[in-house]
């Protein structure tokens, strides 16, 4: 870090632009367009929306995964602009434009290839897609350190871990607590948690978030990748990490020291604010957030996760304890099972379930290439029909 100069701007790619996260980025770029210039936008499949976000910020290159609509986006830009297609243009995309940051906010374990193709330029990467260490943590985070580029969590959990651990070293960690706003479920029983619909598991209470993030919110999955995330992200052991249902999701997580300090990171729940500090690292500058009023009274409460009735958050333990290929078989499984429930094939108690049943079949790799972790991640796609 530190490499940049103050009198020109950073130079930033994003990963996943027409996502809610890549939304967000968007707004943080454009009130300080001083500091910040877009020179690559990539997305799955919302040309129109990737289109207009190129015109919008001049953006010199950009990459759309879906080769469906290419004709229909080249026309929609002017000549100049480059344009990248399909899965191998996301990682061309990454690994040929003049770039100082990267946003990886492209959803499940398809962001994996851009993110490692920034990771090895040795490019700093603001990781908003918690997959690509789920998946393939042991890989990417000593070929980061080796290649000299900064990993920056934009998880809001992972964020306020990494700001709260500046307070001490690593070693000086006993444990790590994220917290969770329990999502829409907190209080149903387990019965009624199984019988919840589409539109009941989209209803979070807090933030506001893509459908899939939405729904591993409520079956907590999301946490359970978070788990596996932070293991690698801030190498602790497993048992050092700890889940805390935090309904107001104002701390957004606390790192407690060997001394017995506890500090933590409070903040309205909006994704831009640890966006921006991703994106500013290591300055901090005035936020576009809504800052955290303190005016009138306001309680903050905690409690255990109750793992009988959120069962994913087991599976995320176990599965950071098994390691190797584990991540990539639980990752892969649950994205399946969350589309088959979007499509109405299964029912909402069946997801965690089924990703259950797929990591107990998979006979786990210790130390798999990264090869292996993608065969890993298409056997447990396959698999997951098996299960229905």
């Amino acid at each position: 870090m530190g490499r940049y100069s103050r009198t020109m701007p950073k130079r930033i790619i994003i990963l996943g632009s027409t996502g809610s996260i890549g939304r967000s980025a968007l707004e943080v770029v454009a009130a300080r367009p001083n500091e910040l210039k877009i020179v690559g936008l990539a997305a799955r499949n919302r040309w129109e929306d990737l289109a207009q976000q190129a015109k919008q910020f001049a953006v010199p290159r950009i990459a759309l995964a879906d080769l469906t609509h290419l004709d229909a986006i080249k026309g929609a830009l002017p000549p100049q602009t480059r344009v990248f297609a399909g899965n191998d243009g996301l990682v061309e995309l990454v690994a040929s434009t003049e770039a100082d940051f990267v946003l990886a906010a492209i959803v499940g374990a398809a962001g994996l290839p851009p993110t490692l193709a920034a990771v090895e330029r040795g490019l700093d990467v603001g990781l908003a897609n918690k997959e690509s260490l789920v998946v393939a943590g042991a890989i990417l985070m000593p070929l980061a350190r080796e290649r000299g580029g900064a990993l920056i969590p934009v998880d809001s959990e992972h964020s306020a871990v990494f700001q709260a651990m500046a307070c001490g070293r690593a070693e000086e960690v006993r444990r790590i607590y994220l917290t969770t706003s329990g999502g829409p479920f907190r209080t149903w029983s387990r019965e009624r948690i199984a019988r919840a619909g589409l539109k009941e598991a989209l209803n979070h209470p807090t933030w506001s978030m893509g459908p899939k993030i939405t729904i591993d919110s409520a079956t907590m999955m999301n946490k359970a990748l978070e788990i596996i995330e932070a293991h690698h992200l801030f190498d602790v052991e497993v048992d050092q990490i700890e889940v805390l249902v935090h309904p107001e999701s104002i701390v957004h997580s606390m790192v407690e020291f060997k001394d017995g300090s506890v500090i933590a990171q409070l903040g309205t729940p909006d994704m831009k604010t640890p966006i921006q500090y991703a994106m500013t690292f290591p300055r901090r500058v005035s936020g576009i957030s809504e800052p955290l009023s303190w005016s009138k009274a306001r309680s903050l409460s905690f409690e255990p996760p109750d793992m009988e009735r959120f069962p994913a958050l087991r599976l995320g333990f176990e599965a950071a304890r098994m390691g190797g290929s584990a991540g990539a078989v639980l990752n892969a499984a649950n994205e399946v099972a969350v589309q088959r429930f979007r499509d109405g094939r299964i029912a909402f108690g069946r997801i965690s379930e089924i990703a259950e049943d797929v990591l107990q079949r998979h006979t786990r790799m210790a130390q798999p290439t990264l090869a292996e972790l993608f065969e890993a991640d298409a056997w447990a796609r396959n698999e997951v029909d098996g299960c229905l």
